[in-house]
């Protein structure tokens, strides 16, 4: 382990999920751009978002649609995860949350792209989100006390 991360652990789930977003940017790539041609997908700016809509299978709109969920919720996570850097936070306790929401974004993204069931997916996406109010609530009481 780098003298960095060691000291700033935080920094790992950050750049874990940055990597995991651009996973999923090739995702997308990989599944639009042979479909774009093969469902006769015009780039003219006034309808190609309209006939992407139309035509293109779910299944590839899948990935487009889960790249666009980690640019959303995911910014606050680098948020705090700078935060609690600068504020010196290392512990494991800390750490493991962090990680267990990247794991969880991980799991999300999967569903998402795959079966894109909702059932299975809302659950995810919900614990996601109580380890991220965890992390934001924990920065917080940093600031306040």
């Amino acid at each position: 382990m780098s003298a960095l991360l060691h000291n700033k652990p935080l920094l790992g789930p950050l750049v874990g999920l940055n990597i995991w977003t651009f996973a999923m940017e090739f995702l997308l790539y990989k599944r639009r751009i042979p479909a774009l041609s093969k469902y006769n997908i015009t780039f003219d700016p006034a309808t190609v978002k309209k006939q992407k809509a139309e035509k293109l299978p779910a299944f590839v709109q899948w990935p487009a649609d889960n790249f666009n969920n980690l640019l959303e919720q995911p910014t606050q996570f680098y948020g705090i995860m700078l935060g609690l850097t600068m504020m010196g936070v290392r512990d494991k306790r800390t750490v493991g949350v962090a990680w267990t929401y990247v794991g969880l974004r991980l799991m999300h993204s999967i569903i998402h792209v795959s079966t894109n069931n909702p059932a299975i997916r809302f659950p995810v996406f919900a614990a996601s989100s109580l380890a991220l109010f965890g992390l934001t609530v924990q920065a917080a009481w940093m600031l306040i006390f």
